[in-house]
């Protein structure tokens, strides 16, 4: 997969220009490089995202030079839940690193218990953490629930599918269960429970991200690095 962009002068506040545009501000960063500002167009990022997650290396095409990189760091506005920030990262591809891989459930049509209404796949993890070369990250762990007709059955992580010479999960023991089929009243309780949290709580909390988000304008690790020169000037 592949994405256009152009090097950008305008940084901080004034990227709303941007924005207001159909573009969204970007940043590649990466160990011993200097960081560079970019501009994409937003729906073009938009489809290479969906498509690509944050595991599947990415080719960032500027004039004529291509940089492969992964997708680190996505912002996103917390009233209209577009993106607002993107953090790409270049890494060494000789050299493993760490990925959040998604876990994707399927065959739930065609499990009898689910079809029934008796059970539930119920999805105890979401994402595991892997060490691989950027290149062998997988782009996700699916997993076929289609027969596991048995209530309390499941899938561990030793039952995972993926290249064990090339990837490893270093923090999940092997027997650790990723998804389990529960009984629709049990799976009910939890969620019940899960909801739990009260109005004011819910409400306290998005109003701490909505200030949060107007003080510090473009917040994130990636924005911070959009700024070397100015901190080299203010540290003469």
């Amino acid at each position: 997969m592949q994405l256009e962009a152009q090097k950008r002068e305008i940084l901080g506040k004034k990227t709303k220009k941007i924005r207001k545009e159909g573009k969204v501000p970007a940043v590649i960063f990466g160990k011993g490089m200097d960081s560079v500002n970019l501009t994409l167009d937003y729906n073009s990022f938009n489809k290479v995202y969906k498509e690509s997650g944050e595991t599947d290396l990415v080719d960032i095409k500027i004039g004529n030079e291509k940089t492969k990189v992964l997708i680190k760091d996505v912002q996103f506005d917390p009233v209209s839940g577009r993106v607002s920030h993107v953090g790409f990262y270049k890494p060494d591809l000789t050299v493993k690193t760490e990925a959040q891989v998604p876990v994707e459930v399927v065959g739930e049509e065609n499990n009898e218990l689910i079809k029934s209404g008796t059970a539930l796949a119920l999805q105890l993890i979401q994402e595991i953490k892997v060490e691989a070369l950027p290149e062998d990250i997988p782009h996700s762990f699916i997993i076929d629930v289609s027969d596991l007709n048995e209530i309390g059955s499941g899938v561990s992580v030793s039952q995972l599918n993926y290249d064990r010479e090339k990837v490893s999960i270093p923090e999940l023991s092997p027997d650790e269960t990723v998804v389990r089929i529960e009984e629709t009243k049990v799976q009910e309780e939890e969620l019940e429970e899960a909801a739990a949290i009260s109005e004011e709580e819910a409400i306290a909390g998005m109003e701490a991200t909505a200030e949060k988000s107007e003080e510090e304008g473009e917040v994130g690790s990636t924005e911070e690095q959009e700024k070397p020169e100015k901190r080299g000037k203010e540290a003469k």
